[in-house]
């Protein structure tokens, strides 16, 4: 079974599909003994590679190359990439489009932001007519050959929400997702609107959107959330406090211990990404 075909499978089981922020090799290495799935976050690959907010400057092959270098260590996850617009035009988003199911992604998330683009949970987002966006979206679902395509929009006003919502489970897609939505009663809304098209929640670390479980989330008609940011969060917490209590003992070291991680313990976590340790990866 294909990458995306199994990817599709999980979002049509019972239950709501986790797919966990990464961003970069090691961050993934750590999510992957947790969790069956990877979120490739604009967000976090924005501030690992190039150490920027997501505002815009992510260049395309620099993705293309990430999720290569993922798929090889990870044959067996779920890969969804965060591709923002598309890179702003449609040839551009369509070229990436086959470019990362050539690498092994399993799905990709379209956004109607146009430039200056947001973080789906600040203020400030502003979107294409939606008769600009639907076109790249048609051009991207022509140019795939199996790949998961969410469509995504950033609307802010509540009519053009639900406009856009049911303008976009009115296509190909597989997925669609409202970013930055504010409310369980707002789930309810899109949920209603879509029909029986899955629906992508979105929970970054204080955005917008409530904290909700993954039973809350089924319960609500969630077939996929996407958690951007944990990872990216966790390591600047835990950086700086090491950090932190390094400066306080003088630069010595602490002991290790069974709680704690050392040379042998990062080495083999590692190791296991090695591809030859793959034999039986699927295709």
């Amino acid at each position: 079974m294909s990458h995306p075909h199994r990817l599709r499978a999980a979002i049509h089981a019972d239950g709501t599909t986790p797919l966990i922020g990464v961003f970069d090799m090691f961050s993934a290495s750590v999510a992957a003994q947790h969790y069956d799935g990877m979120f490739v976050s604009g967000f976090g690959f924005a501030a690992s590679h190039y150490g920027l907010p997501d505002i815009g400057f992510i260049a395309w092959p620099d993705i293309i190359a990430f999720v290569q270098r993922l798929r090889l260590a990870f044959p067996r996850q779920h890969l969804l990439v965060d591709i923002d617009d598309g890179y702003v035009d449609p040839e551009t988003a369509c070229h990436v489009v086959q470019s990362l199911e050539a690498v092994g992604a399993s799905g990709v998330i379209l956004e109607d932001q146009k430039r200056p683009r947001r973080c789906g949970h600040v203020d400030g987002k502003q979107v294409l007519p939606l008769e600009e966006y639907l076109e790249k979206l048609d051009m991207v679902l022509r140019a795939r050959r199996d790949l998961v395509v969410v469509a995504r929009t950033d609307a802010t006003e509540e009519d053009e929400i639900l406009r856009r919502a049911k303008a976009l489970a009115a296509t190909d897609a597989d997925v669609v997702l409202v970013d930055g939505v504010r409310s369980v009663d707002w789930i309810h809304k899109v949920r209603r609107v879509i029909g029986d098209k899955p629906l992508l929640f979105n929970q970054i670390a204080g955005g917008k959107s409530p904290r909700l479980s993954l039973s809350e989330l089924t319960d609500l008609g969630v077939d996929v959330a996407i958690y951007s940011t944990p990872c990216l969060f966790a390591a600047q917490t835990a950086i700086d406090r090491a950090l932190t209590d390094l400066k306080a003992a003088d630069g010595r070291l602490p002991q290790t211990g069974p709680d704690t991680v050392g040379v042998a313990e990062c080495l083999a976590l590692l190791e296991k990404n090695i591809s030859r340790h793959h034999e039986h990866a699927p295709a």
